[in-house]
């Protein structure tokens, strides 16, 4: 089943996800770092992290509704693709409370309770990671019809016999 977001032949969705997950991992690291040195650096750069992860959280998000929504009802694949979209709208509602209850702080600091938070979504994160590759290299979506070892390539053109160069 091809993806319905698709760039230069590729699906985007998984293009896009690789950024929130890194910076969201990124964003807890450095909060981490920061309740154990106490230096201010770290809780600034892990805010910013977070900030960054949530645009692309959302980004994200949005390419892989599209896709979803092109899944037929009734398969096991929607319904491993609502779990991995609703645990990663978890994911991203904890690190936007992690965010915005830091705003007023002074640095941009966390708290103990929000390290932990997003130690947690860090975790649910990984569960969902699970499931998105479960979608696509058990169930095959979001991958070409046409997809084996000797594909040409997905920049190809079809000639006037229909068949693709490459």
């Amino acid at each position: 089943m091809r993806s319905r977001v698709r760039a230069l032949g590729h699906p985007v969705h998984p293009m896009l996800v690789m950024f929130p997950i890194a910076l969201f991992v990124t964003g807890f690291l450095f909060d981490a770092i920061h309740r154990f040195s106490h230096n201010a650096v770290f809780a600034e750069v892990g805010f910013w992290c977070i900030a960054v992860g949530l645009i692309g959280a959302v980004l994200a998000a949005a390419t892989g509704l599209a896709d979803w929504s092109k899944i037929p009802g009734r398969t096991r694949a929607k319904s491993i693709g609502i779990r991995h979209g609703l645990l990663n709208s978890l994911v991203l509602v904890a690190f936007l409370v992690s965010w915005l209850a830091r705003l007023d702080e002074q640095n941009h600091a966390a708290g103990w309770g929000l390290v932990v938070l997003e130690l947690v979504a860090v975790a649910v994160a990984a569960v969902a990671a699970w499931f998105g590759g479960e979608l696509v290299d058990r169930l095959g979506v979001g991958v070409d019809e046409d997809a084996n070892i000797d594909a040409p390539s997905s920049l190809g053109r079809a000639n006037a016999r229909g068949s693709v160069r490459r």
